[in-house]
This record gives structure tokens, C-alpha cells and sequence, in this order.
């Protein structure tokens, strides 16, 4: 299962190399997961579905395979509740590390059933051992769980629901957090995706708000917090002017932006490039340079960030950077990638051995992102000779 899931071991690639310009896909995709093309300085996880990218993130973090692998516990959301997947990223973040699985209603597919088996979650003693949070719209649990200790947040309401994660987060930090993430529960989902990293990179909570402005819940969150300060993710198109405004009522606010101006309020591409390069006294990426580790997944795709937030708080700490389409590097994209490529000195006394490396993680098939997109990633990834 664990083989088959990270990199589909066993599976045959085609002959010839003209099914990855025509679409056609390297490997096959099964049910356990997807068979997908690794290279030099890429890794592809995931396959056709988000329960399958989860639980292909969640094994690669937390193979299960010694004592140090296992995680103390698993997030299960609900795969239709974006709001509560969002807010659950925080939960893969220090110091509970805790990888989301995706459920359907109140079943539990295949692959992230066989993925929980494996991780085999030791207990999180900061929630009297609960390996398994439940989090959704109502408490019904996969019968899948059944046999795990489990620790269950529900509300229909979400923004209630984000607060609940907020404040099992601070039981769990054992501290109020002096950092909030705030995004829109009802915007573009693709605005959004890059605080699913953010938040676990930083243990910094989500907070929810609406096109109509605050909710009573984050509101009242936010008093309680005194003061706290809140980084917005998104555009004007996501998060309104009048919300922002609203928020300076409850602590220092600044919207993440670009910090050359060049991104349009409906560009998810250079959304998620500016939260990449984002940085305030300690708090966000700073994702400026080279030696980095990056996640790569497609706009269309929401419930892939918090999938993937587990790369964003270990390993080589990724921050997501988004794709439009399957084909094809977006120029906000490429021109970052080439800002932050890594170089070595063309003199002879200096080897590439000797510089610093990029590194791409990419989610699902190639479907979500075609093999000779990702031939062109690990191109603009490869250290480069710095002529002088």
C-alpha cells in the first residue's frame, strides 16, 4: 500500500516518450493510488482524487514504518467541506503534526482507510490520547475510525467550526496564538489554498470570515484574542476592503500582496507566489532564495493545500505554489522559480556540490499536472553555472 501510493512501484512506463506530449498518462491510476513520474528534483504524490493526494502526502510525512514515523494523531474531514479542511492545516503544524485524511460523509475510501492502518497513530496525550480528530459539519464519524480514540469537532456552522480548531490548537500549543490567518470561508477556494501552508509552517490558526464581513464567531475569536495580529490571504476578490477594515477592530491587520504589485485580484498563481515570499518580524515563508522546498498543485484543485500542508510543517518545510492549468508554467510562476534557482560559480575552484538545492513536490496525476509540465518544473529547480 505504502509503495503503491508514493510512487506506484512495479507499474510499467511506455516506450517512448510521446504519450507525455500528448497527455496520455505515464502510468496507470489505480484505486490505491497513482503510479507517477519522479525526477531529479521532483517527487509526485498523489493520483485522480484528493483522498488519494492526502493519504500519498500523509504517507510520505508519516510512513509508519518505526516508533519516530507514526503521528501521534490524524485529522478525518469530510472531502465536501472546504471550509473544514482549510482550517484543519493548522493541525499538521508543530507540535502536533497531525496529517488529514479525506472522508465521504460518513464513509472512509479505501485509500485513506489503508493509509490510517499503516500511519497506526500513537495518541496525542495533549488530547488525552485521541489518535483520530473528526472535524465536519455534524459528528457522524466513519465507521472506518471505529476502534481509535477519537476527539470530534462538528458545527454547520463553519466559521464556528474554524474557532473550534483555533482553540484545540492553543490547548494543544498550550499558549493563545499572537498570529491569525484570516480567509474567506466563501471565496474563490483557489485565493485560499496558500494558507493551508502558512498556517502550518507558522501554528498560526485559520479564522474564517464571509463576503457579508465577520462573523459573530471569528469576531468574538478575534476579542478574545486581544489583539491579536491578523494576515489576511487573498485578494479584494476573496477578502473585501470593508472586511479588512472591520478586522482593524480586533488587532493590527496587513493583507499578504505582492511585493512588486504586479498580481491581479483574481490571480491564484501570484496569490500564492506572494504568501511564498511573504515575511514580517519572523512570521511567513521569506521564500526568497535558494535551497528550497516547494509544493506544486493546480488552482483547480482546493482540497489539495490542505492535503499537502504536512510538507509545509516538515521535511524541507514547502511553501504552495499553484499552477492554472495541467500544461504549462504560468510567467509568474517561471519568473519566481528563476529568481530563486540555485547557482553555482562557473570558476573551477567551485563545484555544484557545493551549492544549494530546490526541491518539488508535486500533487496528483497528470491530471492535475502533466508529466511535461513537470519535466519543465524540474528544469527551472536544477542548479544552474552563475557566468560572471
Amino acid at each position: 500500500m505504502l509503495c503503491a501510493v508514493l510512487s506506484g512501484c512495479g507499474k510499467s512506463l511506455p516506450g517512448t516518450t510521446s504519450g507525455a506530449s500528448s497527455g496520455q498518462a505515464l502510468a496507470p491510476v489505480t484505486p490505491e493510488g497513482a503510479g507517477g513520474l519522479s525526477t531529479k528534483n521532483t517527487t509526485r504524490l498523489g493520483g485522480a482524487d484528493v483522498a488519494t493526494d492526502a493519504a500519498a502526502v500523509a504517507l510520505a510525512v508519516h510512513p509508519g514504518l518505526t516508533a519516530a514515523s507514526r503521528p501521534q494523531a490524524v485529522v478525518v474531514v469530510d472531502a465536501h467541506d472546504w471550509p473544514a479542511a482549510l482550517a484543519a492545516s493548522a493541525l499538521a503544524g508543530a507540535p502536533l503534526g497531525a496529517p488529514l485524511l479525506y472522508s465521504e460523509g460518513a464513509t472512509l475510501p479505501e485509500v485513506s482507510a489503508q493509509a490510517l492502518t499503516t500511519m497506526r497513530p500513537t495518541g496525542a496525550p495533549a488530547l488525552g490520547g485521541a489518535q483520530v480528530i473528526r472535524l465536519g459539519a455534524t459528528s457522524a464519524a466513519p465507521a472506518s475510525t471505529a476502534g481509535y480514540r477519537t476527539r470530534t469537532l462538528s458545527s454547520p456552522d463553519p466559521y464556528a467550526l474554524a474557532v473550534q480548531v483555533q482553540r484545540l490548537l492553543s490547548a494543544i500549543q498550550r499558549h493563545e496564538p499572537r498570529q491569525v490567518i484570516v480567509a474567506a470561508a466563501d471565496g474563490p477556494p483557489a485565493l485560499a489554498m496558500p494558507a493551508a501552508g502558512l498556517a502550518a509552517e507558522s501554528g498560526a490558526p485559520i479564522l474564517l470570515v464571509s463576503a457579508a464581513g465577520v462573523p459573530a464567531a471569528t469576531a468574538a475569536a478575534l476579542a478574545r484574542l486581544h489583539r491579536p495580529a491578523i494576515y489576511v490571504v487573498g485578494s479584494t476578490a476573496a477578502v473585501s476592503s470593508a472586511t479588512v477594515t472591520a478586522l482593524g477592530r480586533f488587532g493590527p491587520v496587513k493583507r499578504i500582496v505582492s511585493p512588486v504589485g504586479r498580481i491581479g485580484r483574481d490571480d491564484p498563481v501570484g496569490n500564492a507566489v506572494a504568501v511564498a515570499l511573504f515575511e514580517e518580524g519572523g512570521f511567513g515563508w521569506g521564500a526568497d532564495e535558494p535551497g528550497r522546498g516547494l509544493v506544486f498543485a493546480n488552482a483547480s484543485r482546493p482540497l489539495d493545500a490542505p492535503a499537502a500542508a504536512p510538507l509545509a510543517a516538515s521535511g524541507d518545510y514547502a511553501p504552495l505554489l499553484l499552477l492554472e492549468s495541467p500544461v504549462g508554467v504560468p510567467k509568474v510562476l517561471a519568473e519566481y522559480l528563476t529568481d530563486i534557482r540555485p547557482a553555482y560559480s562557473s570558476t573551477p575552484a567551485y563545484r555544484p556540490a557545493h551549492g544549494a538545492y530546490n526541491h518539488g513536490w508535486l500533487i496528483g496525476d497528470e491530471s492535475a499536472i502533466s508529466a511535461t509540465t513537470q519535466a519543465e518544473l524540474d528544469t527551472m529547480l536544477e542548479i544552474a553555472p552563475q557566468h560572471e
